[in-house]
């Protein structure tokens, strides 16, 4: 009777998702290219594995993260980020892994870690490739241990959360110039997904185009009806490379 539960509960939390998913809104593009890193999303979402996401500055790494965490088991716990190359090293030590009272100065009581803080959601590290050699081997140990240790303690605290980290670098060429770790990457590489720049799927910049008009429209113009680009417009913005990738053609709209 047990086991028949349990396997009904799976079936209708499945069920459940598969409806929420329906109305989950998926990233914006058809081009080829992107349509195949969303369908390996939405296959790999379900499960608890460790993914990186490459891609260059600007092209949307962390709306994928977000669109898996909406579609995994976890999507009712929390979606936490944390750029790792917008902190000092410290006080990037500090974010992930918390730290206790008098640990260094400033440190006036104790706190828990972000990697704490995501207990039963998602924990996405944006560009992991500015992490420091040292901060890797500690982030090693908590992937591998399920566990960290604060800044100043020494009790560990189990931590339960799915990892996706992303990187604009190459990190095969990172670790052939000794910056960052092998078993680090192939701990954090268990699944990869490789957004394409803005330049390979041109054909999405027309639909991008008029989503974030709509959106401004929506959040700028009153409730007037939204802006439209006409066709000259639109050959130019197709022309054009988006060094800057979406980012920079959402700017550039906005402006």
């Amino acid at each position: 009777q047990m086991r028949e539960l349990s396997r009904e509960n799976k079936t209708l939390k499945k069920e459940i998702r598969r409806r929420d998913s329906s109305q989950t809104i998926r990233p914006i593009g058809k081009n080829r290219l992107f349509l195949e890193v969303c369908k390996l999303a939405e296959t790999v979402s379900p499960t608890d594995s460790t993914l990186l996401i490459t891609g260059e500055s600007g092209t949307g790494k962390e709306v994928i993260a977000r669109y898996i965490h909406h579609l995994s088991d976890r999507e009712s716990g929390p979606f936490i980020s944390i750029n790792c190359g917008a902190l000092p090293e410290n006080l990037l030590e500090s974010e992930l892994f918390g730290h206790v009272k008098g640990s260094f100065t400033g440190a006036v009581r104790d706190k828990d870690g972000l990697l704490v803080a995501a207990r039963g959601g998602t924990f996405f590290l944006d560009e992991i490739g500015e992490m420091s050699p040292a901060l890797q081997v500690k982030l090693l140990r908590a992937l591998q241990e399920r566990e960290v240790v604060p800044v100043g303690a020494t009790e560990p605290i189990n931590i339960d959360v799915r990892i996706i980290a992303a990187t604009n670098r190459d990190l095969e060429h990172e670790i052939r110039r000794g910056t960052f770790r092998s078993d680090l990457y192939y701990r954090l590489n268990v699944i990869t997904l490789h957004l394409p720049p803005l330049r390979e799927r041109r054909d999405d910049v027309p639909i991008l185009a008029e989503y974030f008009l709509q959106r401004m429209s929506a959040d700028q113009n009153g409730g007037r009806p939204p802006l439209s680009l006409a066709e000259p417009c639109l050959d130019i913005l197709q022309g054009y490379d988006w060094p800057g990738n979406v980012r920079e053609l959402e700017n550039a709209l906005e402006r």
